[in-house]
């Protein structure tokens, strides 16, 4: 695939950026670059091969969920600037 400057300028007006001249050029090539690595990596044989999601096997990394008390509601209201014992009070934001 050929980059071009009207791809360039097309990648930059997705991406909200604003490039001179030269940074177009020297983007230009970069981006020239990554699709011929690309276009090599494509010109591996991956037969046999299982697609993976994670470069490392991966599995739940997640914690178990834990039960764990509440704190208690008067301790947490103490500090609040006003409360009506159950919740913190604001100023009415919109009317």
């Amino acid at each position: 695939m050929k980059i071009t400057t009207e791809l360039v300028d097309h990648i930059c007006g997705l991406s909200c950026l604003e490039l001179q001249t030269e940074e177009k050029q020297d983007m230009t090539a970069q981006l020239e670059q990554i699709v011929a690595y690309m276009d090599v990596l494509n010109e591996l044989d991956t037969t046999g091969i299982e697609p993976m999601s994670h470069v490392f096997p991966l599995k739940n990394v997640l914690r178990e969920d834990e039960e764990l008390p509440s704190q208690d509601r008067a301790e947490l209201l103490a500090c609040a600037p006003a409360s009506d014992g159950e919740a913190f009070l604001v100023p009415k934001a919109v009317e």
